[in-house]
């Protein structure tokens, strides 16, 4: 198992620079985010122009990971491959299929996604919209040798009413995109706050968690007790549900000893990639960086040598 983790938490670096810092503070692959060079949000990142990715960046790409001694472990891209509006749906295929073409070049072998959801319709709906447009996606990158791997965030803020808006939120979504030729980019944190014990979610689906991304979760017991699990009715943001918030590992209430064992013990040989979305440790390049070290130090003695 490797120690990984996502760029994302650093649009404002390039990867060299990641890369640099990465490698000397004791990550041995990066999940590298992958959204559009234009037109992007500030909290998006792009690290590899996908766009026009050729040979010549794929040689410069190899030569800066064999430098720090760094693996590519997936490609990121998490959109919303359900928009509502067709016009936008489309713009993300087609970049999506962008960062399958680049995954494929740099022999990375996962590329990571949502699959998203359509907030007018019925959560059926989506399921039937979902299955052709996954089955084009899934044989374009099987193709090129990536297979497609759907992070389990529920994406309630993309929800006008903060409802669950990616259709991999829960074990039963899961077997269904598991027909679809999709795969597991499993993360814990998600399932806490959703009252779901990770740990019983390893065993069962080992044979379709590919890569894991690490991210911690605290929980506060008197919120909740006044906004419900489906959190605060009334939202200035729309990802803020008033009850709990991510944090990185070590910082939340997620034991990872158990957690890294079982990994272990039912084969887990891919990489934990560590996502740092804790606002405690953000406000800057220096905060960041804090927290991705908190991590690093949190997770590297569980893992094996």
């Amino acid at each position: 198992m490797k120690l990984g983790m996502l760029t994302a938490a650093l649009p404002m670096l390039s990867l060299e620079e990641i890369a640099t810092w990465a490698g000397k503070t004791g990550y041995d692959a990066l999940e590298v985010a992958t959204w559009p060079s234009v037109g992007r949000q500030f909290y998006e990142a792009a690290h590899l122009p996908v766009e026009t990715f050729g040979s010549r960046e794929a040689d410069k790409t190899w030569d800066l990971l064999a430098r720090h001694d760094l693996s590519i472990s997936a490609l990121a891209y998490y959109e919303n491959n359900l928009h509502p509006d067709p016009v936008r749906r489309e713009v993300i295929r087609t970049h999506l299929k962008c960062v399958i073409d680049t995954a494929s070049t740099l022999g990375v072998p996962y590329v990571g996604t949502f699959i998203g959801r359509d907030w007018t319709r019925t959560v059926a709906q989506n399921m039937a919209d979902a299955e052709p447009a996954f089955r084009d996606i899934v044989d374009y990158a099987g193709e090129r040798d990536v297979q497609i791997t759907i992070e389990n965030c529920p994406m309630e803020g993309w929800h006008p009413d903060g409802y669950p808006a990616n259709l991999a939120y829960s074990p039963e979504l899961w077997e269904w995109m598991f027909d679809l030729g999709l795969y597991l980019n499993w993360d814990p944190s998600h399932l806490v706050w959703q009252g779901i014990d990770p740990l019983t979610t390893i065993a069962p689906y080992a044979h379709r968690i590919v890569h894991a991304q690490a991210k911690d979760v605290e929980i506060r017991q008197d919120r909740l007790n006044r906004y419900g699990i489906f959190g605060k009715a009334a939202r200035e943001n729309p990802w803020d549900a008033g009850w709990w918030r991510y944090r990185v590992p070590g910082r939340g209430q997620i034991e990872w000893s158990p957690i890294v064992d079982a990994l272990y013990e039912h084969g887990f040989t891919g990489t934990l990639s560590v996502e740092h979305e804790d606002p405690v440790w953000r406000g800057g390049e220096e905060r960041i960086k804090t927290g991705l070290k908190i991590a690093e130090t949190t997770l590297r003695p569980l893992l094996v040598l």
